[in-house]
């Protein structure tokens, strides 16, 4: 297995839900608030079978290209709210409405801390 930091696996894992065409996909840094995780990664989707297609890919990319699977998943065949656990690395799949009643970025983000990703 090749040796892989959090950010490298951030942004690896944002490339994997790209593929999968997910929507408003953010990396919050969150080093220095929790010490749950270094990374959330937060992407949107249209509907359950999109956010199904989304964590299996995530698994898939991140197993193929490093040998690394996710510590936990949860909700991934609900289509709802998906999570997969990186440990470092934590990735949040939501449906529009669910991403909004949570709104992760509003509870963790700051001016600093938040980065879009862009193809």
């Amino acid at each position: 297995m090749a040796e892989i930091s959090s950010k490298q696996l951030a942004l690896e894992v944002c490339k994997a839900l790209s593929a999968k065409r997910g929507k408003d996909i953010v990396i919050l840094d969150v080093r220095e608030k929790t010490s749950l995780c270094d990374y959330f990664v937060i992407a949107g989707a249209s509907n359950a079978p999109q956010i199904r297609a989304m964590g299996e890919g995530v698994e898939e990319a991140i197993e193929k290209q490093f040998g690394v699977q996710p510590t936990r998943t949860e909700g991934v065949r609900d289509g709802r709210w998906a999570v997969v656990d990186y440990g470092d690395v934590i990735v949040h799949i939501f449906n529009d409405d669910t991403r909004l009643f949570y709104h992760l970025e509003r509870l963790w983000a700051d001016d600093k801390n938040m980065q879009r990703y862009e193809d």
